[in-house]
């Protein structure tokens, strides 16, 4: 984890933010690369799974997480599109999160696998959070063809319209509504 430790601490004393960093992953995240968990004040990283990629790769994903704790800790920072977002995370398979205090209702919306990658990808603060990871690891690592493959495979192939957000969020605060 040293790798990572250098531009972790920066980046926190530059944002004044008191997180934790951790190569144990959380139950059910063992296979990403990466997670933040707002509640635990935790960048989690996958170092294991991460050891043998490049530098450009591993600050790539420790960017993308470190911004997720600025989304969730700094939102004054952030438009109003990624605040709402933030609460809610939809991943690849359909299974989706609501961000209630400082616990995640979960619920499973019906779909496709192509209509759940697209949501993922296209969420305001995924395609935030991938911007600036990009930018990050370029400034450190310079630009390369490679970085540029990586940032692409986790941009949006379509765009989601807003009132599409709308209509899933909707779904996802029906579903977890009897929860909290």
């Amino acid at each position: 984890m040293s790798e990572y430790k250098k531009y972790f601490e920066a980046y926190c004393k530059e944002h004044d933010l008191e997180l934790r960093l951790s190569s144990e992953m959380p139950v059910g995240y063992e296979t990403a690369n990466g997670t933040f968990d707002v509640s635990s004040r935790t960048v989690f990283i996958n170092a294991e799974k991460l050891n043998k990629e490049p530098e450009y790769s591993k600050l790539f994903y420790l960017f993308h997480e470190l911004r997720h704790a600025s989304q969730y800790l700094e939102p004054g920072r952030f438009n109003e599109t990624i605040k709402r977002s933030i609460q809610y995370i939809i991943m690849f398979d359909g299974t989706c999160y609501k961000l209630e205090g400082n616990r995640y209702l979960k619920c499973r919306l019906e779909g496709g696998e192509e209509y759940f990658n697209n949501l993922y990808l296209n969420q305001p603060h995924e395609v935030d959070a991938n911007r600036f990871a990009y930018e990050q690891a370029q400034r450190i690592c310079g630009d390369s063809g490679e970085l540029k493959k990586l940032v692409d495979l986790w941009m949006p192939r379509q765009t989601v319209s807003n009132d599409v957000y709308d209509k899933v969020f909707s779904l996802i605060d029906e579903k977890t509504k009897t929860m909290s």
